[in-house]
């Protein structure tokens, strides 16, 4: 790979990655910013309550603008450009998410948090089939698989700005702090100017806008296509909808699995175990993740993309039977998030590869977008049911295992559906 290939890989990872960014940022500090606009004190059982509640309600939007957003700007990079549409989509979710600072009511919060949604979700379609356009053949399938290590790392940086405003510089003042970490959206707007001067529109799509019809969603269910696009939007739905419920039940159980260890101990060291034990999920998780991400790369080059699938997703449903069906200790059950993350989150990489090599140029963009955001669609029912059951109290840690231990039959369903999943090892992009 050239310099100008490499530059447009990295215009791509700082998008994708501030992406992730900004789409975690109401997550950590819902607890402050949802009673603070709903005028209800904080720490009282009422801030509690709505805090679930209006989680859950948010979380539901940020998927299902994610998923409109992939599949309208999917569309829209097929006729204006990938570069283009990269920078508007990175524009919108930085602003989106910095104005959730200066929301009035809740329901001010609720349409930034829509525009972000939006621009994150059509943000990952351009991204992935620029590179996908730009890079070598031979080189398709590891810059696809880079450009997603982008994920951990924005959660690993979400996480440090939110600890560096909440718990350094604005510590004793929680009630203002959201605000500022809201504010801090605005960062991939700064990368949003130096990403303009860096890339280029690929040449294979200028080629193809000079001479192609412009693409319909509608194309995609027509005989030359429908057999794609069931494989890829197949595949992305069963790996999304387990990604989901997984990811949204981690400070359920870490949280459940540290108050049933330290029963009868004082609340401060409660809270501090509680607190330690998430990071050591989460952080199991995000390892996982990043190692499964890079191993996409020798499994699509060696066992082709099906039978990749197919060693993903036994293993996610193996690991998540395991991390949540057998009996283990707390923290043996908290470190079974590595090899969760190494399957069910790792696996998420190969769609940035996978999806674009299913279709031609003139559709490359509507395609990917469709079938990778439809499962998002499904997915957004799960913070209702995640938000029900931590509500239940004493209940919510046996119940959200149980729970857990069937989502590890999704990626099973997803099995009976490989002799449907269309191959493209070894097949040049389609023009």
């Amino acid at each position: 790979m050239d310099r100008s290939q490499w530059t447009v890989l990295f215009a791509a990872w700082l998008g994708w990655g501030f992406d992730i960014f900004d789409s975690l940022l109401f997550n950590y500090v819902a607890p402050t910013c949802v009673p603070v606009l709903l005028r209800i004190p904080l720490g009282t059982p009422a801030a509690a309550a709505a805090t679930l509640r209006w989680t859950g309600i948010l979380t539901s939007l940020l998927l299902l603008g994610w998923a409109a957003g992939g599949i309208a700007v999917g569309r829209i990079a097929d006729r204006i450009g990938r570069s283009r549409s990269l920078i508007v989509t990175m524009a919108m979710y930085s602003f989106g998410t910095a104005a959730c600072a200066f929301a009035p009511n809740i329901w001010w919060l609720v349409v930034f948090r829509v525009v972000a949604s939006i621009g994150i979700g059509g943000e990952w379609v351009c991204g992935a089939a620029m590179v996908a356009e730009i890079v070598p053949e031979k080189r398709r399938v590891d810059a696809g698989a880079l450009l997603y290590t982008a994920a951990p790392m924005g959660l690993f940086f979400a996480t440090f700005v939110v600890y560096q405003i909440q718990g350094v510089y604005f510590r004793g003042t929680p009630e203002v702090a959201w605000r500022y970490v809201f504010l801090s959206g605005l960062i991939p707007a700064a990368v949003t100017l130096a990403v303009r001067v860096m890339i280029r529109e690929p040449e294979r799509w200028k080629k193809a806008a000079e001479k192609a019809r412009p693409a319909r969603i509608s194309e995609l269910f027509t005989p030359a296509y429908i057999a794609l696009t069931f494989s890829g939007a197949s595949m992305a739905m069963i790996n999304l909808l387990t990604w989901w419920s997984v990811n949204a039940f981690i400070p359920t159980v870490a949280v459940g699995l540290a108050n049933r260890v330290s029963a009868g101990a004082s609340a401060v060291n409660v809270t501090v175990l509680a607190e330690q034990w998430k990071a050591l999920a989460t952080n199991a998780f995000d390892a996982g993740a990043l190692i499964g991400v890079l191993l996409t790369i020798p499994a699509a080059k060696y066992l082709g993309r099906r039978n990749m699938f197919i060693v993903y997703f036994l293993g996610g449903a193996l690991s998540i039977m395991a991390a949540f069906g057998l009996p283990l200790s707390p923290e043996t059950r908290l470190y079974m998030y590595f090899p969760i993350g190494a399957t069910v989150w790792g696996i998420t990489a190969a769609f940035a590869f996978y999806l674009p090599e299913l279709y031609p140029t003139r559709l490359r963009g509507t395609g990917a977008g469709f079938c990778f955001n439809l499962g998002r669609i499904v997915a957004a029912a799960g913070p209702f049911l995640v938000g029900g059951i931590a509500a239940r109290g004493a209940n919510a840690l046996d119940t959200a295992m149980q729970v857990l231990f069937y989502v590890g039959w999704v990626p099973i369903v997803g099995l009976l559906f490989m002799p449907w999943v269309i191959e493209t090892r070894n097949r040049a992009l389609p023009d």
